[in-house]
């Protein structure tokens, strides 16, 4: 009998060797099975914000976002509620885009945020009445739009509460000696 200890290493090897195997077998795979990484795009998910909500590696996200690769239900599941989308639009059906409802949901989506986008950059008056007259109109259709966020300026925005790479690792400026 093996030791508690010795279980638990077994059972973590067996779960990162089966995670291999199937990571193996998606690239082996003909046929897609899902379309996370297509959706994702869609909604305007990044992959940041996908690996911190999934609390999964970058690998591990780009490794379950493979079409080929096959997911578990838990896993499917996971990215249906980070999405926000019906199951069924996740998984792949023969000859069928996305259904016209989630299209138009990420087509509004883009619509929303680049007229946010414009109201937070320009300066003048008429641009910005006009701006703030499409988000209104926006909501009228889909109210849960409402909060939807301007496109990043650059890279992805942070919150408050994050902080960027300088701040985990500060830069030291010594001086040159004076020789």
């Amino acid at each position: 009998m093996l030791a508690p200890d010795h279980d638990h290493a077994f059972d973590c090897r067996n779960s990162t060797d089966r995670r291999a195997a199937r990571a193996t077998e998606a690239l082996q795979t003909a046929s897609p099975l899902h379309r996370i990484a297509e959706v994702r795009q869609m909604q305007g998910v990044s992959l940041r914000a996908a690996r911190q909500t999934l609390m999964l590696s970058s690998d591990e996200v780009r490794m379950q976002e493979n079409a080929n690769y096959d997911l578990l239900l838990s896993e499917l599941y996971r990215w249906q509620r980070l999405l926000d989308v019906p199951i069924g639009e996740l998984l792949v059906e023969p000859h069928l885009q996305l259904s016209q409802p989630v299209s138009a949901r990420a087509g509004l989506v883009k619509v929303m945020k680049t007229a946010t986008t414009i109201l937070e950059s320009t300066q003048h008056s008429g641009i910005r009445t006009l701006a703030q007259r499409l988000i209104d109109q926006l909501l009228e259709i889909m109210p849960e739009l409402e909060g939807v966020a301007a496109w990043p300026a650059v890279g992805q925005r942070r919150t408050m509460d994050e902080v960027g790479r300088i701040a985990e690792h500060p830069l030291s400026v010594v001086p040159p000696d004076d020789a």
